[in-house]
């Protein structure tokens, strides 16, 4: 197995530029993608949520009529002590979480696990779940949501916890330059989302603009690279989100001397709907 240590899980930078900073950015707003640089990511566009104690959030991304319409997409900050004990408002939500730093705990039905920077949960539709940051430090984690949707003969997946040091990368057929670190079996129809690792060595590239149905979020954990979104090529780094609507044609040139690694949100598994 390739080794790709050290690993590093990037998370928003908060805080607030000084007054000398030019406001030119590099954002990016388009009818098939969006690029929210991790600059963007500053203390003034946080939230607070109900039933949420300590804790302030970026939500990246959103369903948006016409565009990316399955899922939401946070970061989560947690202040030592605080977290949630009812975290999940929609009992048709389920939901993953990447934990980037710190330490905690977390409670699903009843099945108490400590989670730390790496640290991965599938939580499903209706599950009662509950988290607390129990360091000294911030809990920081990604947290995708998408409603459940059933399928005749299939049951609501179960809750499992793991690491991404625990879960091996897959390779593409033919290279060990671009693998998926794949938390779900892809076969398991009853999971209709996913929520993957993705790493590029070196030079590493998806050597076609893929073109496909499933949405995508895209937060950059690792490195850097250049990457196709639509017709354009950006180039990006940690902390950085793109955000794709279907059909958005996209490839990847890994640069730089470290791993280029993202989380990756896709809808997987199900047909599509006939009405809008």
């Amino acid at each position: 197995m390739t080794d790709i240590s050290p690993r590093s899980y990037a998370f928003p930078p908060g805080g607030l530029p000084d007054q000398s900073v030019n406001p030119e950015g590099t954002a990016v707003f388009t009818e098939a993608y969006a690029v929210l640089p991790a600059h963007t990511m500053r203390d003034i566009v946080t939230s607070f949520l109900p039933g949420w104690q300590d804790t302030r959030v970026w939500i990246i991304a959103r369903p948006l009529s016409g565009f990316a319409e399955t899922f939401a997409q946070y970061a989560v900050e947690v202040a030592p002590g605080g977290g949630s004990d009812t975290p999940e408002p929609d009992p048709q939500a389920q939901g993953t979480i990447l934990v980037t730093s710190g330490s905690g705990v977390l409670v699903i039905d009843g099945a108490e696990y400590a989670i730390t920077q790496g640290s991965y949960a599938y939580l499903p539709a209706g599950a009662a779940w509950r988290i607390k940051n129990t360091g000294d430090a911030p809990l920081c984690f990604h947290w995708i949501r998408k409603r459940w949707e059933p399928a005749p003969g299939l049951t609501t997946p179960e809750a499992f916890v793991t690491t991404d040091h625990d879960t091996p990368i897959t390779w593409m057929p033919n290279t060990d330059k671009w693998g998926t670190t794949r938390f779900v079996e892809p076969t398991d129809l009853r999971h209709d989302m996913h929520m993957n690792i993705v790493t590029f060595l070196p030079g590493g590239r998806i050597p076609f603009a893929e073109t496909h149905v499933m949405e995508h979020g895209l937060y950059v954990l690792q490195g850097t690279a250049r990457y196709l979104l639509n017709t354009d090529w950006v180039e990006v780094g940690p902390g950085d989100f793109m955000w794709l609507r279907a059909f958005c044609p996209q490839a990847c040139i890994a640069t730089g001397d470290e791993p280029f690694r993202y989380l990756l949100y896709k809808d997987v598994n199900r047909h599509p709907k006939l009405e809008l």
